[in-house]
């Protein structure tokens, strides 16, 4: 298994899991590598150090060993916490609201007039609308369209 750091042109970064080396290659070809942020296909592998496990042992106190053998483990730590819960965050929102669609304003004008019942809903609607939404007292509040978190991510 292949664990790879990879960057969109974006500049988000995440992690990728492939077979092998060529598998990660084969997808990549095929535009099925995507960014989770954002859904962009022009996505590049970087540099990153491998996690080599040669059997080093240490000794009650902690020391190593066999030095010469101890196990280099690099975890990249440049990948943004804020990103992490950002997407929390939306998969929280997905999970929790009912998608109306283009229904959205029809709905949250409704259920701000007292014609049907309150409840938490996301949809899509244009700037425009959502602004008009804003002037009119209506607490609404735009999202990413990341279209896949709505597919399991690992």
């Amino acid at each position: 298994m292949k664990v790879l750091d990879l960057r969109c042109s974006h500049q988000h970064r995440f992690e990728g899991w492939f077979a092998s080396e060529r598998d990660f290659g084969d997808q990549l070809g095929r535009g099925l590598v995507t960014c989770p942020m954002c859904g962009d296909a022009q996505v590049q592998k970087m540099l990153s150090a491998p996690r080599l496990n040669l059997g080093a042992t240490r000794d009650p106190e902690g020391s190593v060993q066999n030095p010469s053998l101890e196990p280099a483990v690099v975890s990249p730590s440049d990948h943004s916490p804020l990103q992490a819960q950002m997407l929390k965050a939306v998969r929280h929102v997905l999970a929790h609201t009912e998608d109306v669609g283009e229904r959205f304003a029809d709905e949250v004008r409704a259920m701000h007039q007292g014609e049907i019942d309150q409840r938490s809903i996301r949809g899509r609607t244009s700037p425009e609308e959502a602004l008009a939404l804003i002037e009119e007292g209506i607490e609404v509040m735009p999202l990413p369209d990341l279209p896949l978190l709505k597919e399991t991510l690992q």
